[in-house]
């Protein structure tokens, strides 16, 4: 039976590289967004995904034999994402019941997991580190969970199977992602070498020096379409990132050299990028007129509160991987090379200097 794969979130990161290494994989994809944008040999999909009778005429006569779902939509407070995100999930799956060709879905969250919703990230009682798959739902409230939970009342319901991936911070190329931190990083490097600024870390003393890891979107795409053609990874959760550890005292200095800039020192105390980036749209523009840049529009390409939100977290975040190791996928990506990919994708398309 041929694989066909309805990407959900197909405009992101994480669905526009999970759509790209489908298809050549000789996949069937047809990528579903609000606004669905261009990519070779994928077939655009325009559907919102709050709004069931609209979304079930889209997917009318679509028989995806695989769902990557890879999309969520940021709402004011926790209670918000959860009926929002859970909608989604249910709406969709809802809307391709009919059909009966579903086999397996995929869901993309994150180690907020564990870690908490924002509301509340790092905050109380927390898993032990190195993260692992086998601990349990923390005891708040996590639109996550929710969206796990429609997953599995639809497989159980429909027959189908499901995986669930759980990256760090994922870098990647996107315009208009509401999380981007390689991007973020990356007008920030630029703004401050432009006005000769000091490029300084965001963040807290604990993730300057802690061990962490993150996730290259290409590497989570491997496996999401590693566990949807793996008998033995049906019905599992798994965590992903990129195989390597790093602290952000080494990585500021390689993104700085990348940038060739002087990395301010550390002094330990955290300088937000919401702050320091809050008037940096007419600087932004001076270098899109200096540069013939393509994107004008700096909220288009910086998510400054989500970059906040890693870097100024108080306690060591870091992921194990051995579940999935174990069970054959061994992809590895080194996390400064994921870095300087997205760069040079961001100059390549003039989207930076």
């Amino acid at each position: 039976m041929a694989h066909h794969a309805l990407v959900v979130g197909a405009s992101g990161i994480v669905g526009s590289a999970t759509a790209r290494l489908l298809v050549e994989q000789g996949w069937q994809v047809t990528g579903l967004a609000r606004k669905p944008g261009t990519a070779e040999n994928v077939t655009p999909l325009a559907a919102d995904l709050l709004d069931p009778a609209s979304l079930a005429s889209a997917v009318e006569g679509l028989k995806p034999t695989h769902v990557f779902l890879t999309t969520w939509a940021r709402q004011a407070t926790e209670a918000e994402n959860i009926r929002v995100n859970a909608a989604m999930v249910r709406n969709l799956l809802d809307a391709l019941r009919p059909a009966g060709s579903v086999k397996h879905v995929a869901l993309v969250t994150g180690l907020k997991h564990y870690l908490g919703p924002f509301e509340a990230y790092g905050k109380g009682v927390l898993p032990q580190t190195p993260f692992r798959e086998e601990q349990g739902r923390l005891d708040v409230e996590n639109f996550y969970y929710a969206q796990e939970d429609e997953v599995f009342a639809a497989a159980k319901r429909d027959g189908f199977t499901w995986s669930v991936h759980r990256p760090h911070t994922v870098t990647g190329v996107a315009v208009g992602n509401a999380m981007n931190m390689a991007t973020t990083l990356a007008v920030y490097a630029s703004i401050c070498k432009e006005t000769s600024r000091p490029f300084r870390f965001p963040g807290s003393a604990v993730q300057w020096n802690s061990l962490t890891d993150m996730t290259d979107a290409r590497q989570l795409a491997k496996q999401l379409h590693w566990a949807a053609t793996t008998p033995a990874a049906a019905n599992q959760a798994f965590n992903i990132v990129n195989g390597d550890v790093f602290r952000w005292k080494w990585m500021w200095q390689r993104i700085a050299e990348w940038f060739d800039l002087e990395a301010a020192p550390f002094d330990g105390e955290p300088a937000p990028l919401e702050e320091q980036m809050a008037s940096d749209a007419a600087a932004w523009l001076e270098l899109v007129a200096k540069h013939d840049l393509a994107e004008a529009d700096i909220t288009r390409l910086i998510s400054p509160w989500h970059t906040d939100a890693d870097l100024g977290r108080p306690i060591e975040v870091v992921t194990d991987m051995s579940k999935s190791r174990k069970l054959g996928f061994v992809d590895y990506q080194a996390t400064d090379d994921a870095f300087f990919a997205v760069f040079e994708q961001l100059r390549a398309a003039k989207l930076i200097p």
